[in-house]
């Protein structure tokens, strides 16, 4: 089973980099684009007879794959 995992800063948190990436592609004549949050992605290989997944990749997101105080995060199971 393959899990994906995406981590954001929460909209509250500044984001430098987002807006340095917003930066740059206004000055490449990209003026459509309003905003630029940067984020993380993973994607985890999970044991297809593991019980309980769901729960681990909770555990494994808020102890280690993301900053519970300034990120959010999201899980999608394939």
């Amino acid at each position: 089973m393959k899990a994906k995992v995406y981590v954001t800063l929460k909209k509250a948190v500044l984001d430098p980099q987002g807006k340095a990436v917003l930066g740059a592609l206004k000055s490449m004549d990209f003026k459509e684009v309003k905003d630029v949050r940067i984020g993380k992605f993973m994607e985890l290989e999970i044991d297809p007879s593991a019980t309980g997944e769901e729960k681990r990749l909770k555990d494994m997101c808020e102890r280690l794959l993301a900053n519970t105080v300034i990120e959010d995060y999201r899980i999608e199971l394939e």
